[in-house]
């Protein structure tokens, strides 16, 4: 294995070269990003939906607890807006005054949402990259390795080996080979973190939603 390794290397030369050091790197950022996505529980939300679902219906308490269990993204920014809420309520205001300051609340909570959002985002845009400039490497590679073959050819004359210029050339498709076989999973996993993330907004919008028009229901005590 080492010793193939180690042909594809010498046979592709540098662009092999730069194309592994990518790959690396990119593999790195991935398995970083899963992490991120697992620490922040991204798409788990059967206990938040719950908790959502109490205080609409006044069991503040419940929410509460509920929310206490769940270490996800969605659980903290849930659990700042209904403390905020509650806040609002144990002060004396106008009606008028009230819907005002709920709604820079929910304006506020929205934009830590999307700052977290945000976060979570950082590094795809590199990953994109990489499914951009791989094969573009690849392919800069196999016009080099072509130039070089046709090069060798022109000076052997009309003693060149066929057999010659065909080895020239499968190793100058070597180097695209390569630059997708990094780009293919790569690519992959970019539309996965990112339908995660949108799939993620989506849900955040629809609780966050639940929480402020949960009507005068949620206002009452709970019991």
């Amino acid at each position: 294995m080492d010793e193939t390794s180690t042909s594809l290397l010498e046979l592709g030369g540098p662009v092999v070269l730069i194309l592994l050091g990518i790959s690396v790197a990119a593999l790195a950022v991935i398995f970083a990003k899963a992490f991120q996505f697992s620490s922040a529980r991204v798409g788990r939300h059967q206990l938040v939906r719950t908790a959502v679902a109490a205080w609409r219906v006044g069991e503040r308490t419940k929410a509460s607890q509920l929310l206490l269990k769940d270490r996800s993204l969605s659980a903290g920014l849930l659990r700042s807006a209904m403390d905020a809420i509650q806040t609002l309520d144990q002060q004396p205001m106008s009606p008028q005054e009230r819907d005002i300051r709920e709604e820079r609340l929910r304006e506020e909570i929205s934009a830590r949402a999307a700052d977290r959002l945000f976060g979570l985002a950082s590094w795809l845009r590199a990953l994109d990259l990489v499914t951009q400039i791989a094969p573009l490497l690849g392919l800069f590679g196999t016009v080099l390795g072509m130039i070089e073959t046709f090069q060798t050819l022109q000076e052997s004359g009309a003693s060149s080996n066929p057999s010659n210029l065909a080895g020239g050339i499968w190793v100058a498709l070597l180097t695209t080979a390569c630059g997708l076989a990094v780009a293919i999973p790569v690519s992959v996993a970019v539309t996965w973190f990112e339908t995660r993330l949108e799939k993620e907004r989506a849900a955040l919008e629809v609780l966050l939603t639940g929480v402020f028009t949960a009507g005068a229901g949620a206002h009452a005590p709970s019991s």
